[in-house]
Formats: C-alpha cells, sequence, structure tokens
C-alpha cells in the first residue's frame, strides 16, 4: 500500500474535520462548507479534492450537488500498515511500566 497520499491527505487539520463529517453520513459540497465559517466554498473543495485524490472520498453528483461519502477502505489499510509499530510501542512501555513498578517497589522499602 502507498500510504503517502492517505498522510499527505489527513495531515492538514480542516481534512481531518472533512473526514470526521463524514464518519456521520454523506453530506453536500455545500453542507460541508457550512461547517467552516473561516474558509470559503473554493477553499473546501480543494480539500475535498486531496481528500478525493487520495481515495478517502466518493464523489456523486446528483443535479447540480456533489455529494461526498467516506470511503473508508484506505483507514483499514493504513491502520494494518501501523499495527506492527503499535504493537512495538506497547511493549516498550509496557516494559517501562514493569521497570517503574519495579523501581517504585524498590523504593518504598524501608
Amino acid at each position: 500500500m502507498n500510504t503517502e497520499p492517505v498522510f499527505a491527505a489527513l495531515s492538514h487539520p480542516v481534512r481531518r474535520q472533512v473526514v470526521t463529517l463524514l464518519l456521520r453520513g454523506e453530506r453536500t459540497a455545500g453542507a460541508i462548507a457550512q461547517e467552516f465559517s473561516s474558509m470559503g466554498r473554493s477553499a473546501v473543495s480543494e480539500h475535498l479534492a486531496v481528500l478525493r485524490q487520495a481515495g478517502l472520498v466518493h464523489e456523486t453528483k446528483s443535479g447540480r450537488e456533489r455529494i461526498y461519502s467516506l470511503n473508508a477502505q484506505p483507514l483499514a489499510e493504513l491502520r494494518n500498515w501501523l499495527e506492527p509499530y503499535e504493537d512495538y510501542w506497547r511493549s516498550r512501555l509496557g516494559t517501562l511500566a514493569a521497570q517503574l513498578e519495579e523501581e517504585e517497589k524498590w523504593r518504598s522499602k524501608p
């Protein structure tokens, strides 16, 4: 899996917010733009284009409107790619916790 486009798309906080919005269900481009009062509709459309190119959203045309929905498949692939790193850090943190507990036992002995 080429994770670079997904990481790049999710690197921007607005795009992460759009993905979160789409978790709740499909929305029109206009409805998405309304969630960002500090940003114009064209800027939101640019963010949607990046998400679409990364494969994170689907776009469907309905008359003059474009309806966006989340494609979670790249997120699942990203999760699978990250899993070995999560296992590594869980193991390392578990070892650290055990060492800290052992040190605390030694400190608390009279």
